[in-house]
């Protein structure tokens, strides 16, 4: 077993958490859908989170060609998957009543939700130019713009209440997201040719 194999299996476990969590949580609000007062932002960021994890799950591969771990480096791709883990279980509660209230619950936890994406998007930041510097994935050209667009979009949402605000967040966060990903894909396509 290769070193990298061997340390992704805990940061495996931890996202794959991070998924069952958000499958769980899902489940179990339709299941009591006659009682759940339903909050359109949350099923939204429910999708992006998973979008967002099985991302970051796919990018965390270009660490395999990393071939001298130390502890930190490890620590430190571990606390992002924590940090994954910790907004898809600030999308539901651990106990689940039958008659919550999502649009309440949402928005009594965005400032940990939002923080959380926040802090999320810093640790990519960090990880990112790491694997940079050691020649593992180059940069994308749009990458700091992105990022930048992205924490704007958490810092909003950590200082509003706003119903309308959180409505444009979660589809805006996702059309960013899906044309980062396509403009990197064909920008290391182009290049690779």
């Amino acid at each position: 077993m290769e070193t990298f194999e061997y340390l992704g299996v805990l940061i495996s476990v931890i996202m794959g958490l991070g998924i069952t969590h958000l499958a769980t949580g899902a489940t179990k609000l339709i299941q009591n859908r006659d009682d759940v007062r339903f909050y359109l932002p949350h099923a939204m960021w429910t999708a992006n989170i998973l979008v967002y994890i099985l991302l970051i799950w796919w990018t965390m591969f270009w660490w395999s060609g990393h071939q001298s771990w130390y502890a930190y480096e490890y620590l430190f791709i571990t606390l992002y998957a924590i940090v994954l883990f910790f907004l898809a279980s600030m999308l539901y509660p651990w106990e689940m009543s039958r008659d919550i209230d999502v649009c309440e619950y949402f928005l009594k936890n965005r400032l940990w939700f939002f923080g959380a994406l926040f802090i999320a998007w810093c640790i990519d930041v960090s990880q990112t130019l790491i694997m940079a510097a050691e020649g593992l994935r180059p940069v994308p050209q749009e990458y700091f713009l992105f990022v930048g667009l992205q924490l704007t979009l958490a810092t909003i949402g950590v200082f509003t209440r706003n119903h309308r605000v959180h409505l444009l967040l979660p589809p805006l966060w996702l059309c960013l997201t899906v044309y980062y990903v396509l403009a990197s894909t064909l920008g290391h396509i182009a290049s690779s040719r």
